[in-house]
């Protein structure tokens, strides 16, 4: 359902206000529903005002400004911190995910980078390409197996 414009919002509340008609009576001249034209005046003696609050509704951020001025430093002061070291660093209650879209929002890289110093882990595969040694010949040609190949059938 679409919100209500505050201009309409301003008219149901003036034509309530004008004490003229009923709550019924004004939902039905403005084509809204009685429970509309009740929040409407709920809102107006809880909060004040009558505008839509639908931009406060939802889950609220946890990663705030002073955070992410937290994570520019460390990010700064360490770029190849992992995610999980980050969110130790500065204390965050979020998931790794969640500093990962916030830092790609700010525009930082975390990422090592191939300029920059290596790191401490090894070689993980041997590089391919020959040896050097002799190699095994093959039994059967390449693409094919002892157990696929064409031998006529006893009869």
């Amino acid at each position: 359902m679409k919100t209500l414009s505050l201009d309409l919002r301003e008219r149901i509340v003036a034509a309530y206000d004008a004490g003229e008609s009923t709550r019924k009576e004004v939902a039905a001249r403005f084509a809204v529903s009685l429970g509309m034209v009740k929040k409407l005046l709920q809102q107006r003696r809880k909060v004040g005002d009558i505008a839509s609050r639908h931009h406060l509704a939802g889950r609220k951020r946890k990663i705030l400004e002073e955070h992410r001025e937290a994570l520019r430093q460390q990010v700064a002061a360490k770029p190849d911190m992992t995610l999980g070291e980050l969110r130790e660093a500065t204390g965050l209650d979020c998931s790794l995910p969640a500093i990962h879209y916030t830092l790609r929002d700010m525009g930082l890289s975390f990422k090592k980078r191939r300029s920059g110093q290596p790191s401490r882990t090894g070689q993980t595969s041997s590089r391919p390409g020959s040896t050097g040694k002799p190699g095994k010949r093959r039994s059967t040609g390449p693409g094919s197996s002892s157990s696929t190949s064409r031998r006529p059938r006893p009869t």
